[in-house]
């Protein structure tokens, strides 16, 4: 385990943490953002030295506890509580993220029964390996709908599509931050991150700010050229059969004008031949 990734994890975090919000006085001028390495110490109950240390990346082995009395120091959420052990090597290894990208006909099945949802699997990596029709429909203004990530920050269209792109970008690179803490060998992943940190200025500075947070629940705007804005609410849930996977469902309030929208584009489209995404050399 290197101890980098945990150190720079740490720092981001530590200069967002105020004296006022953990209790502390706040006289006098301050040199650095946040809170003082002997702060976080002191309020997590380790020596200065020894957090010195676990920023600097010079200790490699921390324990739950100390893990634990930080996160608190730090007012971590769940999602970064988690990601912290991950990064300090306290859980168990996530299997390769490529060997699950095969979708379960079972699944593919369940997604073609949504006929008024939009519903897609991903992996870690946000890629996306299935998607049925109305998803199809919704995503047909990108270039690649497979390789989400690159697709928002390179594509044109995406910040066309995506109303709030902003929002969109800063909630993808806290999942694939997430994602990186569970799959830190998967080269694939690596690789997208080091070509959107040289390529995309505004990955880079979103990659830097170390957020964290899972897919959860999001709401997504989208202005769709067929039939414009539509407003979905997606919930992502876990594929429990394959470590890895996520579907993705997003549906419309009942009665409202996004419904009869996404009904609309649904029917446009039709027509069309169904391009279900999968995995190359499926």
């Amino acid at each position: 385990m290197s101890g980098h990734e945990l150190g720079a994890f740490l720092r981001a975090r530590r200069s967002r943490v105020t004296p006022a919000d953990v209790g502390l006085p706040t006289s006098g001028s301050r040199r650095v953002a946040g809170l003082r390495r002997e702060e976080v110490a002191v309020l997590a109950g380790v020596s200065a030295d020894y957090y010195a240390r676990l920023e600097q990346g010079r200790e490699t082995n921390p324990s739950g506890q100390v893990i634990d009395a930080i996160a608190g120091a730090l007012r971590l959420g769940t999602d970064a509580r988690w990601h912290a052990y991950r990064l300090a090597g306290l859980l168990p290894k996530s299997a390769p993220a490529h060997s699950h990208d095969q979708v379960h006909p079972a699944l593919l099945q369940l997604m073609d029964a949504f006929p008024t949802a939009v519903a897609y699997v991903i992996n870690r990596r946000l890629d996306v390996l299935a998607s049925n029709s109305l998803a199809d429909a919704l995503l047909s203004p990108l270039a690649d709908r497979r390789r989400m990530v690159r697709s928002l920050f390179h594509d044109p269209a995406a910040r066309e599509l995506f109303a709030d792109w902003h929002s969109v970008a800063r909630d993808t690179v806290e999942a694939l931050r997430l994602a990186a803490g569970h799959d830190r060998q998967d080269p694939e992943l690596a690789a997208m991150v080091r070509e959107l940190i040289t390529d995309s200025p505004e990955f880079a500075a979103l990659w830097r700010d170390h957020s964290v947070s899972g897919l959860g629940r999001k709401t997504k705007v989208f202005n769709h050229p067929d039939v414009g804005r539509i407003t979905l609410t997606y919930q992502a849930f876990d594929v429990q059969a394959a470590d890895g996977q996520y579907l993705l469902v997003g549906t419309t309030a009942p009665g409202s004008t996004d419904t009869d929208s996404l009904a609309l584009l649904g029917s446009l489209h039709a027509a069309g031949h169904r391009d279900d995404v999968r995995p190359a050399g499926s």
